[in-house]
């Protein structure tokens, strides 16, 4: 056993001692991924196998998983859960056993801007009793969670429902530990109005974000938004933002004002005591499922101080704690990073938590040297979902006649301008693979006769203010794929697409050159040129491929030039611009500065078919060194011009 292996089980063994009533003790959530509108959108590779060994490796013993039951459920009065949820679920369920780490199934059917319904108990029931059906007979690592958070319903009512739902599962599984909650958000100073339920095999959950003002300060889910950046832990009066003038008169006002002695470690032990109090007098175990700091308007010193404060109060006290969550905004990991364990993690988070610290590396983006698949029966792994469907269906996971394996995406009646999306997390690097002849390919078909759409790549906006996420795109239609309900191979060279321009923040760009295939940011299969109502459009087997003569369709035909750019760029004392032509001919390259002045001119006579280029090396007519900016460089070929721009760093 290595070193790492024993610190985790030791640490593991004595916080089991301190929480001898809750047999895990800290983890994390791992929200957002089955918290879909369906199964169908549920992308299964946003948390992997990997995760969980990943926070196993940080010492932690369990992960809270949040899922939508209701979304995932057919219609009344059998209100059937989706086959397809199980099959996910079954997975997750396999990896934690496999683990030895506990796993609490949460039924998140929540949404923060509708009340809880007494009505909704008939479903809640069929939900638990199918669960409870499918895992009676799975290890004691498994936990259920009735529901997340109920609120704008009586504490009475609540109660009574909850009783029913406890019965219900106890009808069919008598030994899984069930986990129970109070109404008004699941909040610590409800749980006095719960009873005593005659079930030795509870925990009680509340959750806990206080101070509210501190915590939330920039969510824009609560009404009105918190948009409030700054406020600091503890409070500190030098350092307090002002109130902006659209929250005075609000809840938000009255939490600001409060601010001065909630902003306290005194404070905030006093609110965990009530919980600790409920524990002691009702001699019940206690667990935090929720319990956090968001990340946009908040410094990493603050989130920090108040996660440890919170942290170690919880353990001096025996509570069990679930941070939420575990990427995204309340997460471990540094703002604006792509979630990479071994070079993302925020450092001072996990000291504040009290966990092992992983080892952290410095990430290198270097370029792509061989093809990768998107999606294959699943989205690939550090491919993220980011799709815009504003109508019409898109299921990720269509077992009609897949090209291959068991799954296809299928898309029905998108609206102008939506779009099937995946980000690449973290960003790519593909000017090896358009140097190099690299192809779009995959599987496609349709029946419907007019499809016309874009496939397109996008670049990373960057810091610099002009920049913007420019777009390559290549259409396809009726010209280039026969819409006769067949599967279609395509196979689209990445030197075809062609520059689009941007849209960034409501305003239209047109194109400058300026499209960088060194940082591509996601790939996306968009109803550019008109609305598809009608259109059924199925895709499988999306990957960039290996070198190809160009599309495998008889109508389309090889162009005769491509500019595929220049590499690197920016450069500091040498760049190649590359150039694919498909006939023998002379090349005039042409560089300029951005006053207009030609400072290069360099003609290369009866170049070959295939892959060229031809290199600068940072010097002028005269043989001396251009100065640092930004050059224009065209390419004169067949009486043809093509051109871009490339940057220049002393």
């Amino acid at each position: 056993m290595n070193k790492q292996k024993v610190v985790i089980n030791i640490l593991l063994l004595i916080v089991t001692v301190l929480h001898a009533d809750v047999p895990f003790q800290r983890g994390f959530n791992f929200s957002i991924w089955f918290e879909q509108n369906s199964a169908q959108q549920i992308q299964f590779t946003y948390f992997t196998r990997e995760d969980f060994v990943n926070v196993r490796n940080l010492g932690c013993d369990h992960v809270r998983l949040p899922v939508h039951f209701f979304n995932m459920c057919g219609p009344e009065p059998d209100y059937t859960i989706d086959p397809l949820l199980f099959k996910f679920l079954d997975h997750v369920v396999d990896w934690v056993e496999d683990l030895d780490m506990y796993l609490i199934i949460d039924n998140h059917s929540f949404d923060v801007n509708v009340n809880t319904s007494a009505g909704i108990l008939n479903q809640l029931v069929k939900v638990w009793q199918q669960v409870a059906d499918r895992y009676k007979e799975r290890s004691h690592l498994l936990f259920y969670e009735i529901l997340n958070e109920p609120h704008g319903i009586a504490d009475s009512t609540w109660n009574r429902m909850q009783r029913t739902v406890i019965d219900s599962i106890r009808a069919i599984d008598e030994n899984h530990t069930i986990i129970i909650g109070p109404a008004g958000w699941n909040s610590y100073d409800h749980l006095k109005y719960m009873p005593e339920y005659n079930d030795p095999n509870l925990i009680y959950t509340f959750h806990f974000y206080e101070p509210f003002l501190f915590t939330h300060q920039g969510a824009t889910w609560v009404t009105p938004p918190m948009d409030i950046k700054g406020v600091p832990f503890p409070f500190d009066e030098l350092k307090m933002p002002d109130l902006p003038d659209k929250l005075k008169g609000t809840w938000i006002e009255w939490a600001y004002n409060d601010y001065p002695e909630q902003g306290t470690e005194d404070w905030v032990k006093s609110q965990i005591d009530i919980a600790v109090d409920f524990s002691n007098q009702r001699n019940v175990p206690v667990w935090c499922g929720e319990f956090g700091a968001y990340i946009p308007n908040s410094t990493t010193e603050d989130r920090a101080r108040w996660l440890e404060l919170v942290r170690k109060y919880f353990e001096e006290n025996n509570i069990a704690w679930t941070m939420w969550g575990y990427k995204e905004g309340f997460g471990i990991f540094e703002p604006g990073s792509s979630y990479q364990f071994d070079y993302d993690v925020n450092v001072p988070i996990i000291e504040a938590l009290g966990i092992i610290v992983p080892e952290q590396r410095e990430y290198i983006l270097l370029p792509d040297t061989t093809g990768f698949v998107m999606y294959d029966d699943y989205i690939e792994k550090n491919i993220y979902s980011a799709s815009w469907i504003s109508s019409g269906t898109l299921n990720y996971y269509c077992e009609q006649d897949p090209a291959q394996g068991d799954f296809c995406i299928k898309w029905i009646g998108a609206d102008q301008y939506n779009f099937i999306g995946f980000t690449f997390a973290p960003v790519k690097d593909f000017s090896y693979l358009v140097d190099n002849g690299y192809v779009l390919d995959l599987q496609i078909k349709s029946n419907y006769k007019p499809l016309k759409f874009d496939v397109r790549f996008l670049d990373t906006k960057t810091d610099d203010p002009a920049d913007h996420p420019w777009r390559m795109r290549f259409t396809i239609d009726s010209t280039v794929c026969s819409w006769d309900g067949r599967w279609h191979n395509l196979r689209i060279p990445l030197s075809s697409f062609r520059e689009h321009g941007s849209w960034d923040t409501d305003m239209w760009y047109e194109p400058e050159g300026l499209f960088d295939w060194t940082r591509i940011r996601s790939f996306e299969i968009v109803a550019e040129h008109n609305k598809l109502e009608g259109a059924e459009l199925m895709v499988d087997d999306i990957k960039i491929s290996a070198p190809s003569t160009g599309i495998r369709n008889k109508k389309t035909s090889p162009e005769s030039f491509v500019l595929y750019g220049n590499y690197p760029n920016p450069f500091n004392s040498q760049t190649k611009i590359m150039f694919k032509t498909a006939v023998k001919s002379d090349v005039l390259l042409k560089i300029f500065n951005l006053q207009g002045q030609e400072i290069v001119r360099t003609l290369k006579k009866n170049i070959n078919p295939g892959l060229n280029s031809i290199n600068w090396d940072g010097t002028d007519f005269s043989g001396n060194q251009a100065a640092s900016g930004v050059y224009v460089y065209k390419i004169v070929s067949r009486g043809r011009i093509y051109s871009g721009r490339m940057v220049l760093l002393r």
